[in-house]
């Protein structure tokens, strides 16, 4: 049995982004793969631009992937 976390929260402030996902990386090295390494972890950081006018999509900024199997 394994226990999963799914977030999807956006933020006003970068630094509180920021410092979710340093936390993220700082605890990726626990996490595992699943189903063999076919599903893999990870935390995205993007900049999001859909509350704009006109909306914009999302700018990748930075990833970190879970880098094991189960």
């Amino acid at each position: 049995m394994k226990y999963r976390v799914k977030l999807d929260m956006a933020f006003v402030s970068e630094a509180t982004a920021r410092g979710l996902m340093d936390y993220a990386k700082s605890v990726i090295g626990e996490a595992v793969g699943l189903n063999g390494g076919e599903e893999t972890g990870y935390a995205d950081l993007h900049l999001c631009g859909h509350d704009q006018s006109p909306p914009q999509p999302c700018q990748p900024i930075e990833r970190v992937e879970v880098n094991h199997s189960e």
